[in-house]
């Protein structure tokens, strides 16, 4: 009996039902292992003439299945490790082979779950790639050193900041540059100046010049500054005649999209499906391990030859007119790893009907995605006519764009061309009757924001993360409340961009996107065996890291929770402090369903002698000090001293609470009523005690004896 390990469960019976009952296969459930918390800062690893690592099993599941595995093995006559190809899969094969004790472990890959791919791959088995291997401990050791080591320094900010990270870092700077961007942006008021011709067509002011490239999707006219002189403009186009003075048509052709990287697919599902790029990978991954599509971690853009010609020969039977001469070949970006095919079907020739069927809405949604970008990579380039009119009206020049498609070509799979705007037939030098001539105020907008498929595009583009990685850094700054997701885009919040501030200053290499972007061309480096992972590692860490690190720490107060050298300004709420009557400050924090509690800033004690907090009850909807009512609404188990003094807005008892300020025990009175805290009336009923053992209101005065129930 043969044993076939795979990573995913949901792999195992098709792959079984395809190797017969020769062979086991079992599933390894993802990693099995990490880095253990031992030795300096919980690090797990030594960096003492080498790296020594030293793994603990994930967790008390990955402990089971490591028994069983390793039980399976002994009795096994071979033992194949088939996990996922890539560098990742790679390094999870050398932790089952070394967790399992194989002497001469045999891997084999597999780019599609399909009979003829997983046999092809166990005829051929080879060696553990060890390059791929210490690419990925590599990563693992320099994401956790970075993590373990860099996350204390923005504990000392007192923010509720959880972590430091490698990727996840570089990428909020990224956001949080644009959003600084566009705080600091001011909006420039201008004019778009038009005239609409009776023949059929609205023309825009061009200043005498031609549209510069790009403007002919905006629909607008030069910028014109100032009302003034917009109105002067269309004084001028109603003054004087129109005439035709050229007419240009140009025959142009779009060549066909490259078929799904995985950052491709995840932007595409993103802005077509509105689905989450985390999202999209878990629909990926089914339909990975139904045999749907190839492996959906990649950044390669090439297809097999055998495929292609499976497509052209589809083409032909289906939509001849749409098969170009020559097999579409498409480029690559300079760092791809290119390590297997881009990600596509794995058979044209079974049916979306019957596909639709076997599996769930949103996979099937994602299938066709995929189906359709694939035919369309590998179809006929589209051609479009493009028609430019420009006309003169005394010394201005007016100008008018169209486009006909003429040839859909490939957009009868993928349309990403704009829809027509035909222009009629001109003549040059023919006069034109002017219908109206007019302006409209607009205003210059900020750098948009980014949405979580922008975000992974522009990880890509400038080499943050590689693509097993975006999606997961994504998620980790929303887990972590850096970022919030608010109508659609990325949004730092307080934390994020007080973070990112900090490590501006306090490790601003590591959060540059060019320094991160080297780290990755590094591990690449090791991946293709021009690096030894070991040297590299120590040697970053000694000539970088530490001495980055040493200055950081440098910079921190002495004995202060501040992590900047002054006091970070929390945000003012409009609750004043039962003690001092000043605002209080919100504390951001997830562990509370408003995501804040308050605080006061001033020093105010509560009865316990910790900081004077309060927290939103949703029973009550008021914000409450810890004691005087429970989170859910409801009185306490020792309530508070109530009087016999009215409340001056509804007459119900006033109630006594103590409380601590400055070391010393004081008292306060407000209103008993639990409904007080949801009326602004009472927001003032509170009096404190005044130096001749009286108490006394900042607006309702003073009372008399007091008398307690």
């Amino acid at each position: 009996m043969k044993l076939l390990i795979v990573e995913s469960p949901g792999k195992v019976k098709k792959i079984q039902s395809y190797l017969g009952s020769d062979w086991i296969v079992r599933a390894s459930v993802g990693h099995i292992r990490e880095l253990s918390s031992e030795g300096d800062d919980h690090l797990g690893f030594e960096l003492n003439g080498g790296v020594k690592c030293h793994y603990i099993p994930r967790s008390e599941k990955s402990k089971s299945v490591i028994a069983q595995l390793k039980q399976q093995a002994k009795q096994a006559s071979e033992v194949v490790l088939a996990t996922d190809p890539d560098r990742e899969g790679e390094t999870i094969a050398w932790h089952l082979a070394d967790e399992l004790r194989l002497k001469n472990p045999q891997r084999v890959t597999y780019t599609e779950i399909t009979a003829q791919a997983v046999k092809a791959a166990i005829a051929r088995p080879r060696p553990l790639d060890m390059n791929l291997v210490g690419a990925g401990r590599c990563r693992d050791c320099l994401d956790k050193l970075v993590g373990y080591r860099g996350s204390p320094l923005v504990w000392s900010l007192d923010i509720g900041a959880k972590s430091v990270g490698r990727v996840q870092s570089a990428t909020l700077h990224l956001l949080c540059q644009r959003e600084r961007e566009i705080r600091a942006f001011v909006p420039q008021d201008y004019w778009s100046v038009f005239v609409d011709y009776a023949e059929g067509f609205r023309a825009f002011y061009r200043g005498g010049q031609t549209a510069a490239e790009g403007e002919e999707e905006t629909n607008e006219s030069t910028k014109v500054l100032s009302q003034a002189e917009a109105d002067r403009l269309v004084q001028e186009a109603q003054r004087h005649p129109h005439q035709v003075i050229q007419v240009e048509g140009k025959l142009g052709s779009k060549s066909p999209p490259a078929p799904f990287t995985t950052s491709g697919l995840q932007q595409a599902a993103s802005s077509r499906q509105k689905f989450s790029p985390e999202y999209t990978m878990q629909l990926a991954q089914k339909l990975y391990e139904q045999g749907l599509i190839t492996y959906m971690r990649t950044d390669s853009v090439s297809l097999s030859e055998s495929f292609v010609a499976e497509v052209r020969d589809w083409l032909q039977k289906n939509d001849p007119t749409n098969v170009p001469k020559k097999a579409t070949k498409h480029r690559a970006k300079g760092d791809a790893q290119e390590a297997h095919e881009a990600i596509r079907p794995t058979d044209l020739k079974r049916s979306s009907a019957q596909i639709k069927t076997e599996v769930a809405e949103d996979e099937f949604k994602l299938y066709v995605l995929i189906w359709t970008r694939t035919m369309a990579s590998q179809s006929a380039a589209a051609r479009i006519r493009k028609t430019k009119i420009t006309t003169k009206s005394g010394a201005v020049q007016w100008e008018a764009r169209g486009q006909v498609l003429e040839f859909p070509g490939y957009t009868k799979y993928w349309n990403d061309i704009n829809a027509d705007s035909e222009l009629p037939v001109i003549q040059q030098n023919q006069a034109l009757t002017l219908e109206q001539a007019g302006s409209e105020q607009k205003q210059t907008k900020p750098p948009s924001r980014y949405s979580e498929a922008k975000a992974i595009a522009l990880m890509e583009k400038v080499g943050i993360g590689r693509p097993s990685t975006y999606a997961p850094t994504i998620k980790t700054l929303k887990d972590r409340l850096y970022v919030e997701i608010t109508k659609g885009f990325l949004v730092p919040t307080d934390v994020g961009m007080r973070v990112d501030e900090f490590l501006m200053g306090a490790l601003p290499d590591l959060i540059e996107s060019d320094f991160t972007a080297q780290m990755e061309a590094q591990l690449d480096a090791i991946a293709e065996g021009k690096a030894d992972w070991q040297k590299y590692l120590m040697g970053w860490n000694s000539s970088y890291f530490e001495p980055a690190l040493t200055k950081a720490k440098e910079g921190l107060p002495k004995g202060s929770g501040s992590g900047t050298g002054t006091r970070r300004q929390l945000e003012k709420s409009r609750t004043k402090c039962p003690s001092c009557i000043k605002p209080m400050s919100k504390v951001p924090t997830k562990k509370v369903k408003k995501g804040h509690f308050l605080k006061c800033e001033e020093g105010c004690k509560a009865p316990d002698g910790k900081d004077l907090v309060m927290f939103w009850s949703d029973r009550g909807k008021e914000w409450q000090l810890p004691g005087t009512r429970s989170e859910s609404g409801a009185a306490p188990a020792t309530p508070a001293k109530v009087t016999e003094y009215p409340c001056p807005v509804c007459s119900k008892p006033l109630a006594e609470i103590s409380y601590q300020k400055d070391g010393q025990a004081k008292s306060m009175l407000k209103c008993s009523d639990p409904k007080s805290g949801q009326d602004k009336k009472h927001r003032d009923v509170v009096y404190f005690r005044a130096k001749e053992e009286k108490w006394w209101s900042p607006k309702f005065g003073e009372l008399g004896e007091k008398h307690e129930k």
